[in-house]
């Protein structure tokens, strides 16, 4: 099974000029990531060196993802945020 993160990364792969803002939830704890180029990187928790670790735990809900131009700059984003389920529609089509 793939997780959300990795279908996140495999797509930032593949539109390397983008940075993608990721707002999840786990256990009630929120979670803010920022995913570029294949690898993600939380702004809320601490991230393990090793890149085999998910930074996004398989039990967390996406709630939103935001695309933006890169370098990243949080004042220009490319298009709203959509939720995860908006985003993967968008991924298989």
């Amino acid at each position: 099974m793939t997780l959300p993160i990795h279908q996140l990364e495999q797509y930032s792969l593949r539109h390397r000029d983008q940075v993608l803002r990721v707002l999840a939830e786990d256990q009630g704890e929120a979670i803010e990531l920022l995913v570029f180029r294949g690898f993600s990187s939380s702004l809320t928790q601490p991230t393990a060196f090793d890149p085999d670790v998910p930074v996004l735990p398989a039990s967390a809900t996406i709630q939103l993802i935001q695309r933006f131009c890169s370098p990243y700059n949080p004042d220009q984003p490319l298009a709203p945020p959509q939720t995860w389920e908006a985003f993967l529609a968008e991924l298989n089509s």
